[in-house]
Formats: C-alpha cells, sequence, structure tokens
C-alpha cells in the first residue's frame, strides 16, 4: 500500500508516536486529578507536550495551550468564544467546513459574514480584506494552508491588517501545524487553532488552540476541571478555563513524541523533503494527456497537496481506481471545502488529492506518476503521456 492522504491524517508517522501511545496506557492516570504517582505522570506528559507546541508556535506562555478533541473542536471554541450577534467576521472562500459551519451558525444568531472570493486557481487578493471592512468588524477567522490546493495564505500580513484596525485573527493551522513557519507574535495570532493528528504526527482525537496572553475566550463547554469543585462556575484560569473534562492522556503522549520528532528532525526540512516529493509528482503527471491540476503551483508557500483529475472522469472513480488497481491511498470528492471547489469548478467531478509525508519515498512518487500515466492510456491511448 502506498500511502498519499497525510493531508487527512498522518498514517505514516514516528514509530515513536506509537510507543508513547502504548507506554502511557500503562505509566498514566488522570492528569491533574491527584498526586499519586500516575497522576503526575500524567502530568508531567501534558505540561511537556504545552511547552511543546508553545515553543514550535511562538507562544509566549505555555499555560495558554488548551486541548481539544481536534481542530474542529478548537475552531468552534475560539469562534463562539470570541464573536456574537451583531459582530462583523471577515473569512474566505479556501475554508473547511469546520470554519464555515459555526461561522454560518454564528450568522443564523444575528452576525454578519463576509466571505471573500476565491480566483480559478484558488487564491485570494488581499486588497479584498481592506474592502470588507465594516465598523462593526470583529475578527478574522482563515486558513493558513488550503486542505483542497495546497496554497498558503500570507497569514503575516493579514495578522499585521487585523494589528491596524484592532481585529482578532484566527488561524486555521490544521494544514500547517509542523509544516509552515508559524509565530503568533510576530503575525499577530489572537488564536492558533491546530489539529494533533497530521503535520503534527500524533494520535487522532488530538489538537488545541493556541490563546495568547492579551486575549480571552468564553468556554465552549464547561464542567468538571479537578480545581475548584465548590464553585458554581467553571474556573477561569488558563488552560482549565477551555479545557473541561479529563484530558486524552494517552494521544497527548502520543502528540508529544511527533512534537519531539519535528523539533529534532528540523520543521524546515520535513517541509523541504514533503515539497521536493509533491513537486517530482507535479512535474511527472503535468504533461500527461488529460491531466489537469488544481492550485497555484508558483505560490510564495504552499503545503505538499497536488490536486488533479483525468479529464471528465469522476474524481471518486478515479481514487477507487488508484486504491484498487495500484494500492495507492488519495482522497477525492469535495474535502469538506465546498466553497473552494465552486471556485475551482469542480463542484460536480470534485477532484483527487494527493497529499505527501516525509516519510514517503521516491519510488512512491514515481509509482503514482507510472500510474496516472496508464489511467490515461487508458483513455487516450498508449500516446498519452506524451
Amino acid at each position: 500500500m502506498i500511502y498519499f492522504d497525510a493531508a487527512a491524517t498522518s498514517f505514516l508517522k514516528p514509530p515513536q508516536v506509537k510507543q508513547a501511545v502504548c507506554e502511557a496506557f500503562d505509566t498514566m492516570g488522570s492528569p491533574g486529578r491527584g498526586a499519586h504517582p500516575l497522576s503526575l505522570a500524567a502530568s508531567r506528559t501534558v505540561l511537556q507536550c504545552r511547552e511543546q507546541l508553545a515553543q514550535l508556535f511562538g507562544l509566549p506562555d505555555p499555560a495558554r495551550v488548551c486541548f481539544a478533541h481536534n481542530a474542529t473542536d478548537a475552531l468552534n471554541t475560539a469562534i463562539f468564544g470570541l464573536f456574537a450577534p451583531g459582530d462583523h467576521i471577515i473569512t474566505t472562500a479556501l475554508e473547511h467546513n469546520s470554519v464555515l459551519r459555526p461561522l454560518y451558525r454564528l450568522e443564523e444568531q444575528g452576525a454578519q459574514l463576509t466571505i471573500l472570493p476565491a480566483d480559478a486557481k484558488g487564491c485570494v487578493n488581499m486588497e479584498d480584506f481592506a474592502r470588507a471592512l465594516r465598523p462593526n468588524t470583529r475578527g478574522v477567522v482563515c486558513t493558513q494552508a488550503s486542505n483542497v490546493t495546497g496554497n498558503a495564505l500570507p497569514i503575516g500580513q493579514i495578522g499585521a491588517f487585523c494589528r491596524e484596525h484592532g481585529l482578532y485573527f484566527v488561524v486555521d493551522a490544521s494544514q500547517s501545524a509542523g509544516v509552515l513557519e508559524i509565530d503568533m507574535v510576530r503575525q499577530n495570532i489572537s488564536v492558533l487553532c491546530f489539529t494533533g493528528h497530521k503535520g503534527l504526527f500524533g494520535p487522532q482525537g488530538t489538537g488545541g488552540l493556541c490563546v495568547m496572553p492579551d486575549i480571552e475566550v468564553r468556554p465552549l463547554k464547561v464542567g468538571g476541571s479537578g480545581v475548584y469543585s465548590f464553585m458554581h462556575h467553571h474556573p477561569s484560569d488558563y488552560p482549565t478555563a477551555l479545557e473541561a473534562g479529563t484530558l486524552n492522556t494517552a494521544g497527548i503522549a502520543g502528540l508529544l513524541a511527533g512534537l519531539e520528532f519535528i523539533a529534532a528532525t528540523g520543521r524546515e526540512n520535513i517541509h523541504a523533503r514533503e515539497e521536493q516529493l509533491a513537486q517530482r509528482f507535479r512535474i511527472g503527471i503535468a504533461q500527461v494527456r488529460g491531466v489537469r491540476l488544481y492550485g497555484d503551483e508558483h505560490a510564495p508557500e504552499r503545503t505538499a497537496v497536488v490536486a488533479m483529475n483525468l479529464g471528465d472522469e469522476d474524481a471518486g472513480e478515479v481514487a477507487d481506481v488508484l486504491a484498487q488497481d495500484y494500492g495507492i491511498c488519495t482522497r477525492a470528492g469535495a474535502h469538506c471545502a465546498p466553497l473552494m471547489h465552486q471556485a475551482l469548478g469542480t463542484v460536480e467531478q470534485g477532484l483527487v488529492r494527493f497529499s505527501f509525508s516525509y516519510f514517503n519515498t521516491e519510488d512512491e512518487i514515481d509509482t503514482a506518476i507510472g500510474a496516472i500515466r496508464e489511467l490515461s492510456g487508458r483513455l487516450y491511448g498508449e500516446d498519452a503521456p506524451c
């Protein structure tokens, strides 16, 4: 099996991630729920993970790293915790439904929403941010990198725009955490929402939000906290304020192992390796007859995603053939990003997304190139690669 679906989940992970999860079941209890050795071991692991995440994202205070189940959980917390009916929020057509649907719900409750359009390559015009400003504009919520095309938004410029106009800036780092540079202070990010199971190499069921020290987010959930048990209200101290209930300690242990791998290997090296593989694939299929590529291949910054279609063939059928005949795992369909597919003109057909991992090989890339050429040959004849 060849796995090219890292943008969904990094199935290929450092072996120490699995080891850390297994060891957690034998050595850890509930963090912050006692002073016995198993609870203390869990608490130390959780603290170390907060510290690693704060360092990776340029967050000044590790206590402001608040764990969640995934980026969707974190984005719901941030969006409903910062904005209210009457506020105006700016977002983009690049967004995943984990951003769009909370904003649509908030709009139904009385907020106002502006969605900046994307062009045929999936790019947003930066001048549109200024044009969208209103007296009641409260913030910008956007992804750092599209899960469909891999194109990255210039979050440094967007953060500067938010600083200039006193706006909250919420960034969905689902596709970029562990891959692209993130510095919350320099890029003026108010809240960074991340998931653990993609570029951070952690298990599913991990993620969270990093909240700058001058930002207060209303909790989405309240309940058990392990402290102040006689209070009627949930504690307001971070990270407890946004962490009701028992944490996924085994998952966080695995996430910590993934973060340690990134620190040892170098985020820049991981990104360079993945982009090298993506570029090899992109060049290898670009001239194949019937292949149509999406996104801006000349974007200043991007993740290791190549989105394509083969003629007028349904993307799902192409992905099925790749899986069944060649053992190649990809992701086809709408990718939970409907507005991006509208911009690309792929609502009916969908597209096939190849997303590459640091652990993929050149031989796997070449096998996939050969598979696309063979599929093209079936459709157009043996001269298809020319």
